[in-house]
């Protein structure tokens, strides 16, 4: 008999031989996988169960629609209804990108460190309000429930760590309607539906 013909029996006998070590090796992969799921974002969580799920653009339309129905914490919540009041009449693409500029200010040392306080801020003080819904008078009041799931999708996918890929940084916007001071001196980065999106240029400090 060939030694070829003894190599499969050979390994099997060591295996069986060895219980410890097989063990302590299917042990150690399951470890390591979990640790590796552990880190994972919702949506790479996502990705990983449903893979169909990121066939489709991050600014597709069928693909929002596949996402289940959002909620979340108040940072959420604040998101979702700066876009509901801001941009639900904006484009899938254009309400991603007024997302972007909420959560740049949020990463920007000019404006606060939360959303909320980002979108919230200058309210109840004459023309300081930052986002307009929160000075125009009205009552923020959502009437249509559909409109607002939407855009609680998207608040989701941002809040959860969806790429910025739009806006390239902007921390301004405004419709195509009005012609701000500010929007003379700011860099335009991108124009989006209705809107045009701006940076604002970092202020060298005083010494």
């Amino acid at each position: 008999m060939s030694v070829m013909s003894l190599l499969p029996a050979f390994l099997v006998a060591l295996v069986a031989a060895t219980p410890t070590f097989a063990d302590t090796t299917v042990k150690q992969l399951l470890s390591e996988e979990k640790r590796a799921l552990a880190s994972l974002s919702s949506e790479q969580a996502k990705a990983l169960l449903d893979p169909a799920s990121v066939t489709a653009p991050l600014y597709s339309t069928d693909r929002l629609a596949a996402q289940p129905r959002a909620k979340g914490g108040p940072q959420w919540r604040c998101l979702a209804e700066a876009l509901y009041f801001e941009a639900r009449g904006e484009t899938l693409k254009g309400q991603f990108a007024v997302a972007e500029v909420i959560l740049n200010r949020v990463d920007n040392p000019n404006y606060p460190d939360t959303i909320c306080s980002v979108v919230g801020q200058g309210t109840g003080r004459k023309h300081a309000c930052q986002f307009s819904y929160n000075c125009n008078g009205k009552k923020n009041v959502i009437n249509e429930p559909d409109a607002f799931a939407r855009v609680g999708k998207v608040a989701k996918l941002m809040v959860d760590g969806a790429p910025r890929a739009l806006t390239k940084g902007a921390t301004h916007f405004h419709t195509k309607a009005v012609n701000p001071r500010w929007a003379r001196t700011f860099p335009r980065t991108a124009t989006i539906g209705f809107h045009h999106f701006y940076r604002q240029p970092t202020r060298l400090s005083q010494n």
